[in-house]
């Protein structure tokens, strides 16, 4: 038997999933404004094409968030 959509916690997950992708957004930046010089193109190429694919999640994580508060309500 399949369990019930219990959708209660889902704002509070995608809250924490918000934070967190922040934080490695936040770290990985300030990791290439201290070590640049440092490093080889490609890590740099690496870490920024990772950043953008954290903007995207950090986007669709909002947009969840938005649709559950709307389903919350209904």
């Amino acid at each position: 038997m399949a369990k019930p959509d219990n959708r209660e916690d889902n704002v509070v997950h995608l809250q924490q999933h918000i934070q967190d992708t922040e934080e490695n957004l936040i770290e990985a930046e300030s990791y290439l404004n201290e070590f640049a010089s440092e490093i080889s193109d490609k890590e740099r190429s690496q870490i920024e094409a990772k950043n953008e694919r954290r903007k995207d999640s950090l986007a669709s994580f909002r947009e969840e968030v938005k649709d559950e508060a709307a389903h919350s309500k209904e």
